[in-house]
């Protein structure tokens, strides 16, 4: 396991080549393999990117980010603005049901809320509204409720594995119960990551 210091080092340095982040006023420590970022930057997506870059570190376990987003003077927009912007960068974005998210904004920090079928919508809209500018925080609280019959899922994972080249019937089950998907027994742990598609 890398020392502390050799792993702030490789913090420091991995925040420095992300082109994403503007580095110069973030603080980085490291203890057992926890690397606790502070400091501030310029907007909420330099946030999200900050603890992406430091997830990518050998020897990174877990990341406390206590990052603050300070808005330059000039970007500061009220909330007004923002919910508007929020509504409409939803309205443009075809990974996210039209009328599925509902928005509300205080203080440049925003809330979405209400029901999707799938993870990657979910993630998606979070995502969409974060990059906007005034926006410094974003608490995704939308609920995914899957509109596929979960009885019908190991079925459409079977049909799936027999279009593929690596499908051996012999040595791959596949197992569905409340809507969980049982060991798919036979593959290699790699492999098993072709079939998980989008996330619920």
């Amino acid at each position: 396991m890398l020392q502390d210091s050799q792993l702030q080092k490789a913090v420091i340095a991995e925040l420095g080549w992300e082109p994403s982040v503007d580095s110069a006023h973030i603080g980085v420590s490291a203890h057992d393999g926890v690397v606790t970022l502070n400091g501030h930057v310029q907007n909420f997506s330099q946030k999200l990117a900050a603890e992406k870059a430091v997830g990518r570190v050998k020897g990174v376990k877990s990341v406390a980010e206590e990052i603050e987003v300070k808005l330059p003077f000039d970007i500061e927009r009220g909330d007004e603005d923002i919910a508007s912007a929020a509504i409409e960068r939803l309205a443009w974005d075809s990974s996210v049901p039209r009328d599925a998210v509902k928005v509300r904004v205080e203080k440049g920090w925003v809330t979405l809320s209400g029901k999707v079928d799938w993870h990657y919508q979910k993630e998606a809209a979070a995502h969409g509204v974060g990059t906007l500018h005034g926006v410094i925080g974003v608490s995704n609280q939308i609920l995914i409720e899957p509109a596929v019959d979960t009885r019908d899922v190991a079925a459409d994972i079977t049909r799936a594995l027999h279009r593929s080249w690596y499908y051996d019937s012999n040595t791959i089950q596949v197992s569905a119960q409340g809507g969980l998907i049982g060991p798919l027994r036979g593959l290699a742990k790699h492999d098993r990551t072709l079939l998980t598609g989008p996330r619920r």
